[in-house]
């Protein structure tokens, strides 16, 4: 569970309806002072009971590089409402919901899309449908296949209780315990209630066997022919430092690991984080209007 540093929206950045072809979604837009968008758009997608708060700190900054910025909340999660079907929440059909996104909020212009921890798996399936106008893919704190350790764990007790126990029971036995613990402010705690809550039941079930589950693409998705890059803190807690590390030889993708982070830098680090990813975004959009 990603913390935002704060919760109130920045000067510049506004929740934004995002209308498509496979429904409504809920977003946070940001846009550089002067209004004017001189670079292509970025589109970043959160994690497994995430949400687009998540990106709060670093949209103005990201913004301010030229561009417009959108985070959003997928079909299930927080304020994008989703149905009880647990097929609406495998990463192909999410996948397909972050590409029908990313043509809107393009408007016929590369997007740079991004995808945290889960999100990264949806999003790369987005890549591997080929169809996406893209301009760069970034895996941030994401990995190769299903996620191991601390956080496989926590997602196989969400399996396990969720059905039994429901939604109230998990974050009042559960994630309210462990926040109160590593200190979160009393008004991030309430948020992170109303957040987890929101959250569609179905959507929670289905997303954690997913992210649990999901196979390794690597290969298929080093032949997709983007900029690609992979950014992680330097102690994640889900998919092990060395194995993102890995996974980025096997990519032949930038890296970028950030100092002091565990696995949400946007949280944790977000200067950082937004100057590793404009750099990144930059060059690669000089490369495609060089070469093509």
């Amino acid at each position: 569970m990603s913390t935002p540093r704060f919760l109130t929206l920045p000067p510049g950045v506004s929740v934004l309806p995002i209308e498509t072809e496979l429904g409504s979604f809920t977003a946070l837009e940001a846009l550089p002072v002067s209004g004017v968008a001189e670079r292509w758009p970025a589109l970043l997608v959160p994690g497994y009971t995430g949400s687009k708060e998540d990106f709060i700190a670093v949209l103005q900054t990201l913004a301010q590089a030229g561009r417009r910025v959108i985070a959003v909340d997928m079909r299930g999660q927080y304020e994008t409402p989703g149905p009880d079907d647990p097929q609406a929440y495998t990463c192909a059909s999410l996948g397909a919901d972050v590409e029908s996104i990313a043509r809107v909020v393009g408007a016929g212009e590369p997007v740079h899309l991004l995808g945290h921890s889960f999100g990264g798996l949806v999003a790369r399936e987005t890549v591997l449908n080929g169809t996406a106008q893209l301009a760069s893919f970034t895996l941030m704190s994401s990995g190769p296949a299903g996620i191991i350790g601390p956080r496989e764990r926590a997602g196989r007790m969400m399996l396990a209780e969720l059905p039994e126990h429901g939604v109230d029971y998990l974050w009042s036995n559960r994630m309210e315990p462990d926040a109160l613990r590593a200190g979160v402010p009393d008004d991030i705690v309430a948020f992170l209630r109303k957040r987890l809550l929101s959250n569609s039941p179905a959507g929670l079930l289905a997303m954690a066997d997913e992210v649990l589950n999901a196979r390794d693409r690597v290969a298929e998705l080093a032949e997709s022919g983007l900029d690609l890059l992979v950014l992680y803190g330097e102690h994640d807690d889900g998919w092990p430092p060395l194995l993102q590390a890995e996974m980025a030889n096997r990519l032949e993708a930038d890296c970028v690991v950030v100092p002091g982070s565990v696995h949400s830098p946007a949280v944790e680090a977000p200067e950082t984080t937004a100057a590793a990813l404009t750099r990144f975004w930059n060059a690669a959009e000089s490369r495609l209007l060089q070469y093509g």
